[in-house]
Order: structure tokens, then C-alpha cells, then sequence
């Protein structure tokens, strides 16, 4: 069976976590009590520590990679890893696993598709075993959505649109997971919320695998010139009023999406947790109802 995320989680990098482990569990104590059902976690590495210790202090959580770098994380170890957080953790556990970017990998970066196959085979063997429904991948394009919906439990399209969520639904068909992220800046400030987006998708949008995917979707080279036009930037990062967001995240669900990922930029890149931004989105969500 599938591993349940529910309707709504959060999305955060590693680096946002504080080291000390009560700040961590009174951050996980308010997620589970907002109603989240799944952590993200960006920048987690093959040993799965901050995925254990979070599970650690999570009544129901689940904790799910985002991603798991095939390039850099060795498959036998994510497997040893998943087992071991498994067994405490039983049915709490995402294993998202994708090829991530030529420019961070280097000369290692040879055909992204045959090794991610190459990657799932060796997560399907007997000695090195993560189960199917425990696994997911970072897709985009249609081959890789297609080997998502063949090979793992589903998908996990990073830095995307509703119209992408709508023709991945349509490429996975009905019954595998499909958990878009998406950004949001809790501002009705324009300049100051596109500021606070532009800043944060300065890197990926210099990163051909997702310049591709939006020309796709149907955005022109003119939209990324620069530090992106309004119109990409206000559709790959919903502000506004909470009423606002909740509309953009319900767009993503209606185009098929079973769970959505959230993921609260903050004028501070390295600012705590978001946990007021987390709250004010749980209600306004009707998680705490």
C-alpha cells in the first residue's frame, strides 16, 4: 500500500533545520498538530538522518526526500538507510529519488533517464531492496513521468505550474501519486513578494532541465531574461492573500494533484522555520477545522 502524505505538506531544505533537537521537535510537534501530512525535505542525503530524527519526534508525519540525487547518493546505502528508519517508522517513509542537474554533478552527468532505470534497479534488488509504493521520482518531462507511474509510487515535479500537473495526471493516469511543490510568499506587497520569489528561483532558472520544461508549458524565451518576467514568476510562485494561495494550490488539485507540497519563501533565505506561515496556511486551508 502506499504510503499516505494526505492532501497538503511542507516543503523545506535540510539546511532550514536547526541542529538542536528540541528546536526540531516543537517545529514537528506544530506540523502535526496543523494537520500537515508530509515533510519535504530538500538536500537530504542517502544516511537519512534528518528524515529519522524528525520521524523521531512525529506522532504521524510522513517524511519524504526531495530528492534523493541518484548521482551522488549510493543506492545500497538509501536502502540500508530506508530499512533501518523503516522499521521504526513503518509506512512513514518517501524515498524521492531523481538525476538532478548537469551543472551541480559534473563530468559524472552522462543520460539522466537510463540512470535513474539504472538507479531503480538496483533499489529492486534483493539485498538492496525499497519498495515500490515507498518510492518516487523527480519528473518533469514524459518519460520520466511515465517510468514514475511504471516503477515507483509516483511522481514529484519541482518548480511547476497547474497545466503541468494537469498533463502529468493525464501521463500517469489515475492511480499513482502525483505531489507537485509549489512556492508560496505570504505578502500582498507586489514588489516585495516577487523580490522574495525572484530571489529564490534565480538558481533554477539557470538550470536547463526546468528552462525546458516551462518553454513546454508554454512560456517564451523572452519570459527569462534577466531575473524572469512577472508573468513566469507569478506562475511558478503563488502570493498573495491566504485566500489567494489556497486558490492556487486547489488549481494543482483540481488538475489532478493528490497531494501538494508546499514550500514558504521567506524574506530571509536562511530565516527559522516558517512556522507562523505554516499555521496561517493550515487554517486557511481548513486543516484545523
Amino acid at each position: 500500500m502506499p504510503v499516505n502524505v494526505g492532501k497538503f505538506g511542507v516543503w523545506t531544505s535540510i539546511a532550514r533545520w536547526p541542529d538542536d533537537r528540541q528546536a526540531r521537535a516543537d517545529a514537528v510537534a506544530e506540523l502535526d498538530e496543523l494537520g500537515y501530512g508530509a515533510i519535504w525535505l530538500g538536500g537530504a542525503t542517502a544516511s537519512l538522518e534528518l528524515p529519522e530524527a524528525l520521524l523521531d519526534a512525529s506522532r504521524r508525519l510522513v517524511a519524504a526526500t526531495g530528492i534523493l540525487n541518484v548521482w551522488t547518493e549510493p543506492a545500497k546505502v538509501v536502502a540500508d538507510s530506508y530499512a533501518r528508519v523503516s522499521k521504526s517508522h513503518p509506512d512513514r517513509l518517501l524515498i524521492g529519488v531523481g538525476a538532478g542537474h548537469a551543472a551541480f554533478v559534473g563530468e559524472r552527468y552522462w543520460h539522466p533517464f537510463r540512470a535513474v532505470e539504472s538507479y531503480l534497479d538496483r533499489l529492486d534488488l534483493p539485498q538492496s531492496r525499497v519498495p515500490r509504493d515507498a518510492r518516487l521520482l523527480a519528473a518533469l518531462g514524459p518519460r520520466m513521468l511515465r517510468l514514475a507511474g511504471e516503477r515507483t509510487a509516483g511522481a514529484h515535479p519541482y518548480l511547476v505550474t497547474p497545466e503541468h500537473t494537469w498533463r502529468a495526471r493525464d501521463i500517469l493516469g489515475l492511480g499513482p501519486l502525483l505531489a507537485p511543490e509549489q512556492k508560496v510568499v505570504l505578502t500582498t506587497d507586489a514588489t516585495q513578494a516577487r523580490t522574495i520569489a525572484r530571489r529564490a528561483l534565480a538558481v533554477s532558472l539557470a538550470l536547463p532541465n526546468y528552462t525546458e520544461n516551462l518553454l513546454r508549458l508554454g512560456f517564451v524565451e523572452d519570459d527569462f531574461v534577466g531575473s524572469g518576467s512577472d508573468h513566469l514568476v507569478d506562475s511558478l510562485v503563488a502570493w498573495g492573500s491566504v485566500a489567494t494561495i489556497r486558490g492556487r494550490i486547489e488549481q494543482h488539485h483540481n488538475a489532478g494533484a493528490d497531494h501538494v507540497a508546499i514550500q514558504v519563501l521567506t524574506a530571509q533565505a536562511d530565516a527559522p522555520l516558517p512556522t507562523a506561515q505554516w499555521r496561517a496556511l493550515a487554517e486557511g486551508l481548513g486543516l484545523l477545522s
